[in-house]
């Protein structure tokens, strides 16, 4: 696993997303680890996040994912280009071209999300990434992102 979250190499002008960015200190402040062939992130929703007593606002969810899927896609950019992922800033940095969010289950409210993320293919900026949205051991969401490497 690298020790550092792919969100923390952005640079520094790049790192003000409401979802991952490290520079905005109101935002959820998610943390994209690789490990392998895998991505994995968590977060734990507060109540502010409700949908129905007890549940996760699927926004959230969306939210969560699409922002896990970035840089997911970054991280599995940076290690085709042989591009370490222990020092920042790193020169990939993606957004997001198309999201698709498939709920599963009811997300339960108060316990730590677990996000997974495959690389499907690479081609040129294009990178594809399929993801999953798992409390307690059960799938609640998968989703499967388009996203594009900014240009330099």
């Amino acid at each position: 696993m690298n020790s550092k979250a792919i969100q923390d190499l952005y640079p520094e002008n790049l790192a003000h997303c409401y979802g991952c960015g490290k520079n905005n200190p109101q935002g959820y402040q998610l943390k994209t680890y690789l490990i392998d062939d895998e991505t994995i992130a968590h977060f734990t929703p507060e109540e502010k996040y409700t949908a129905i007593p007890g549940s996760v606002y699927g926004g959230l969810i969306a939210s969560l994912l699409d922002c896990h899927g970035t840089g997911s896609a970054a991280a599995f950019m940076c290690k085709q280009e042989h591009i370490a992922l222990e020092e920042g800033p790193i020169p990939i940095r993606c957004v997001t071209a198309s999201l698709k969010v498939d709920f599963k289950a009811l997300t339960p409210m108060g316990v730590p999300l677990e996000l997974k993320g495959r690389l499907r293919s690479i081609e040129g900026r294009k990178i594809w990434v399929d993801m999953t949205l798992s409390a307690n051991g059960i799938l609640c969401a998968t989703a499967e992102i388009l996203a594009i490497q900014l240009k330099e």
